[in-house]
Parts: C-alpha cells; structure tokens; sequence
C-alpha cells in the first residue's frame, strides 16, 4: 500500500495555502505530510481524497452523515430547493418548510414520547442550540444557575464553553466565561451514589435552573453512564423545578439504536438540543422544548428576543426533512442497533499483550479506550493507530481528554462486511503498538 506521504501533490498545495491563511489554531498539519488528507468527495460510507484516494470513513464526519454522504434523496431536496428559494428572512417573512420541519420534530420527539407537543427554536450550529437552551431555562424558571457534568462537551460559543468541561477550550477564556455553571462527575455504570449527593448538594446551595447532560458523552470519550443517571436527573428537576435539558446533538438520530439516546433510559427531557445528523450536511440546529415551556419566551412583535439571519434556513430545512424520511424508510434506527450489537461484539474480541482496553457504547457509537500496563492513557499509541488506519484507508478520530479512546461513529448505512476489515486492521495494528 502506497505510503500517503507520496504522491500528495494536491494535498501539500492545499495544506500550503491553508498554512498561509487560515488561523493556525484550526487545521493540524502533520509535518511528515501523513496528517491531514484533504476532502474532494463523499459517497455513502466512502470518501475520496484530492489525490484520488477511498476510505471508509467511521466517523461519519463528526457524525453528520447517518444516512450515508451525499445521500441521493438528501442531495436533490437540497438542489431542488436551492432552485426555488435559497435564502429567506429567518425571523420576518417564514418559508413552508420551516413550519414543516417543526412540526415534523415535535412529532418525532414530544409526539412520539406522549408528552404532549414541542415547539423548536432553529440555530445553525449545536452550540447555539445549546444556548437557546439555556436562555429558555433562565426565561422559565427565573434561576440562572446550570449543572453539566465532567467530562462534557456543548460546544465552544461563551455560553456553551461554560459547561464544556476541557480546559484546553476553556483557560484561554476563563476571564471571560460567565460563573453560572457547577460540574458534577459523570458516574459509570455502578458509581451513581457519589454524582447523587454532588447534584443534591448543589440544588440546596444554589439557584438551580437546568440540568444538561449529553445521554452517552462523544467527545469526552463515548461514556455511557450509570443507567438510572437519567432517571435520577428527571426526579431531581421535577423535585427542585428545573429543567432537564439533553444535549443530543451527537447521539440523535439513530446515532445509538434509538430516535434519541434519552430513550434507553425511558427518560423525557423538558428540551432536547439536536443537530449534527439533522440534516445529514448543512448547518442547522434545533432547541426543541414541551410547547408550554417553550411559551416562557414572549410572543414577537416585530422584534425576535432570540434570532439569526440565516434561522431556519430553506436549504437546511429540505434536506433535514429528507434525511429524516431517509431513517425512517431505511430502517437506519434499528440498523444502528443491530450492527452496534455486532460491532461491540468484534471489539469486545480484541486482546493487545501489555495494553489494557475497555469497550464501550450503543448502537454505532462506541470506543475502545486504551491504558499502558500501569493504567495511564495510552494517547501516544492511540494517535499511532488512527494514523496506521488512515494509511490503511480508515478515517477515525480519538475522544477523551487524554486522546485515547478510539472512537468508531460510522454512517447508519455501514455493512458488516466493512466492520469485519476495520476490526481486523485496527486489531492488526493494537497488537503492534
């Protein structure tokens, strides 16, 4: 296999004008040129690089594509409405489809969960979805403060930064960051009493007003959490009128063998913030919360208290309603589950001499994080294994604080057969490390 060091003329001049213009804190450029490949096109679970690479991508870009990239319905509702009206007037004059897609998320969430119905507020990017979260919470219950949980990531926009937890995003700002958020620890499974006693603890002593909690947390390293977390957050919100808000920007959509992660744990949040996989490709968020609570917000008069020039955008909207119909009919849900299942199965099969490795996840969302022989983060040989698969046509992503959990978050159109050969070349290249 070619090594991607070579023949990369197109990569190494794209990396050269990004080197020269864009901020030098976004795109990590490898000076051994095997780090990163450079995006030309994405089909189904495949992209090509500039250099006329395939990989299998089992990141799904961040999760984005659970339908597959480029998926064909997808792609012709965004053409046809690019066609017809590409830009509207976000928070002035409406579109149809925007009255559409909100209709069609209360149905899949509130709806279905009988709890009533939603009314959303549409955002662009998962943070600000966050964010309109957090002001309906102030707006509903008059009590600025809010509880996120270690290990938590909403995202990078000064509210959302609040409740990320990684200092790395966060010492930079702190002098700015606002002092409403508390953290508690995120419990695994089996040490639920501690995280318990923090969150009654911090409901006596502050005005608490929301509680936010990713279900199964992505970037701090695909954590699944005791299973009566969920349930024990419910009860303390309701005890204490707060609101339980579940971040489901990465986990929605199927992402975990469900509509939504909360559903594992029988649990309906007062909102859900949703993005990412919404519309397979386009930015576009939504904070979705119960209709009654939603109308803490005051009725417009000409002047929206919470809006963006592009809210709601006509583009966005027609492909998230393809994409969801795309789920829908081909039964993505339940095969995230099913291949979830498999795929834990292949993982859970791996034994590395000298390594300690720990399987986790639902549906297609799952780690494998990896210790030295003492119990340390083994980041050093994780980062080797994701650059050994690139080189080996697999795109995956570390999650973690320290870097060493390797994550596998494929499109919810992945076959067993491709699984198969990922796990036998990351199996191939942990028993090397």
């Amino acid at each position: 296999m070619a090594d991607l060091g070579e023949n990369r003329m197109q990569s190494r001049r794209i990396l050269k004008l990004l080197r020269a213009f864009e901020s030098r804190n976004v795109t990590f450029i490898e000076p051994d040129g095997k780090w990163p490949i450079v995006w030309d096109r994405a089909r189904g679970n495949h992209v090509w690089d500039v250099d006329g690479r395939k990989y299998v991508d089992l990141t799904a870009a961040f999760g984005v594509a659970v339908a597959g990239h480029s998926n064909p319905r997808v792609v012709s509702a965004a053409k046809k409405q690019l066609g017809r009206l590409t830009h509207a007037m976000g928070d002035v004059h409406p579109h149809p489809l925007k009255a559409t897609l909100a209709r069609e998320l209360s149905r899949i969430t509130f709806e279905r969960w009988q709890a009533g119905h939603g009314k959303t507020i549409f955002c662009n990017s998962g943070f600000e979805a966050v964010e309109a979260a957090l002001k309906t919470a102030v707006l509903a219950t008059k009590k600025p403060g809010v509880i996120a949980f270690a290990g938590a990531y909403h995202g990078l926009g000064y509210g959302a930064l609040t409740l990320t937890h990684r200092d790395v995003f966060r010492r930079p700002f702190e002098s700015q960051l606002a002092r409403f958020g508390h953290f508690v620890s995120f419990p695994k499974p089996g040490s639920l009493l501690p995280t318990i006693k923090a969150l009654k603890s911090l409901f006596r002593s502050h005005a608490i007003g929301a509680v936010v909690v990713e279900p199964i947390q992505g970037r701090g390293g695909i954590n699944v959490p005791d299973p009566e977390l969920l349930p024990a957050l419910r009860e303390l919100c309701d005890r204490h009128r707060a609101l339980l808000v579940a971040d489901e920007i990465f986990t929605g959509f199927g992402r975990t063998g469900r509509w939504f992660a909360c559903e594992h744990f029988g649990v309906v949040p007062d909102i859900i913030c949703l993005g990412k996989a919404l519309t397979g490709g386009f930015p576009l968020s939504a904070c979705v919360g119960r209709a009654g609570l939603m109308d803490a917000w005051p009725v417009s008069h000409g002047e929206a208290l919470h809006t963006s020039t592009f809210l709601g955008h006509p583009v966005g909207c027609a492909m998230a309603l393809a994409n969801i119909s795309e789920i829908r009919s081909g039964q993505l849900v339940r095969n995230s589950a099913l291949l979830g299942s498999y795929l834990l199965e292949l993982l859970n099969s791996l034994t590395v001499r000298g390594r300690k490795l720990s399987v986790r996840g639902l549906g297609l969302m799952t780690g494998v994080e990896v210790q030295d022989p003492r119990g340390a983060p083994a980041s050093a040989s994780v980062w080797r294994v994701i650059k050994g698969m690139l080189e080996r046509r697999f795109i995956m992503l570390p999650e973690g604080e320290h870097g060493n959990v390797l994550s596998l978050t494929p499109p919810l159109t992945i076959t067993a057969a491709l699984l198969d050969d990922a796990v036998a070349n990351l199996a191939r290249l942990l028993r090397a490390l």
